[in-house]
């Protein structure tokens, strides 16, 4: 398939991604980071008549590219006798999950995932300031029409302090207080406008023989910086809160990431959602009433095959959690009672019952 739109990514995982969602035929699914809309294809695929998908982004090309996929989904169900899936696309933030699901007629979503990172697209185009092609302005902003600062505009402001702690925290840079101290003597000199600033500058921190080993010398310095632009990790640590808080009983949630930080964030949220318990730990009966409210559906993170690894280099770091949201008993007899959700109704009849259902397990959860 050709994008017209330019928007050409191959999506990561995408195998797992249906395997482990697996949305059923009437389930409203979300797609917190649709991109050029691989996985959300691959999922809405799995959808009937009566499914609902709603992708998200930020960036305004890939909502495009995204548009044009589903669309061609779409056509290709028709041309064989089915009747596709409804969808909806819109342009936002996942950490503002609440604010744009709250205008969709939703219940609850019954799967929901996110691919954090940035996407090949937005890694290729030198205008974006996401990697080191020669000249490329320091942007880095997810959203390029935002309000955010510019990656040369947070190098230009901040105190050596301030870089050293950003670069330390958001690249895990072993060299960040004496790449720190050459920007500021650097940027005294001229300002640290283009990737070639920036990358001279990093190079001449780190010791030559140091750089020689672990790739680009300047990755960690630029990961570090996207994050900060992007705010990457609060808009994650939002995005999860709010996603549990939408997802049905028995609906399921996965997070891809691709460095340790952002995996590290999602396996202590999804642990910290599986144990809930305050009582002392001496008692032998939980006595709080804070039971579980995710389950995991993975051991542990799940990897990239090397298959996958092999023909997507940059698909090698990739690592995909998957966990399930418990099922509160009043919900579970009454779906037991009932001999299951069925399928084939359409999204509109069940709205209703969905919301009435959803706001009863938010005040559990809350």
């Amino acid at each position: 398939m050709t994008l017209t739109t330019g928007y050409a990514h191959t999506p990561v995982m995408t195998a797992q991604v249906s395997e482990y969602l697996a949305p059923e035929a009437d389930h409203v699914v979300v797609d917190a980071t649709v991109g050029g809309a691989g996985h959300s294809c691959a999922l809405y695929r799995q959808l009937g008549p009566g499914g609902f998908l709603v992708g998200i982004d930020q960036d305004e090309s890939a909502l495009a590219a995204a548009e044009q996929r589903l669309a061609e989904c779409a056509a290709q169900q028709k041309a064989s006798g089915q009747t596709p899936a409804a969808y909806l696309l819109l342009k936002g933030n996942f950490r503002d999950l609440d604010r744009l699901l709250a205008g969709v007629p939703l219940g609850y979503v019954d799967r929901i995932l996110f691919d954090i990172g940035v996407s090949s697209p937005q890694l290729d185009d030198e205008r974006r300031g996401f990697s080191y092609h020669p000249g490329a302005p320091l942007d880095m902003r997810m959203d390029p029409d935002g309000a955010a600062p510019t990656a040369a505009e947070i190098l230009a402001a901040s105190t050596e302090a301030e870089l050293a702690a950003l670069l330390r925290n958001g690249g895990e840079e072993r060299w960040a207080s004496r790449i720190a101290h050459f920007i500021v003597c650097a940027r005294a000199q001229h300002p640290l406008h283009t990737s070639d600033d920036l990358v001279e500058v990093v190079k001449a921190a780190i010791p030559a023989r140091e750089r020689r080993a672990g790739g680009h010398p300047a990755r960690r310095t630029f990961q570090a910086l996207r994050i900060a632009v992007n705010d990457e990790l609060g808009a994650l640590q939002q995005g999860l809160d709010c996603a549990v808080g939408w997802l049905a009983p028995g609906g399921r949630i996965g997070v891809i990431t691709f460095h340790s930080l952002e995996d590290r964030l999602v396996k202590t949220s999804f642990a910290a959602w599986e144990d809930r318990c305050i009582c002392p730990p001496d008692l032998p009966v939980c006595a709080c009433g804070r039971g579980a409210i995710l389950a995991p559906l993975t051991r542990g993170a799940l990897r990239v095959s090397t298959a996958e690894a092999q023909a997507n280099p940059r698909a090698r770091s990739a690592r995909l959690r998957v966990a399930r949201r418990s099922v509160p008993e009043a919900i579970q007899h009454k779906k037991n009672t009932e001999g299951g959700t069925g399928t084939g109704h359409h999204l509109s009849e069940k709205t209703e019952e969905r919301k009435s259902e959803h706001e009863q397990t938010r005040k559990e959860v809350f």
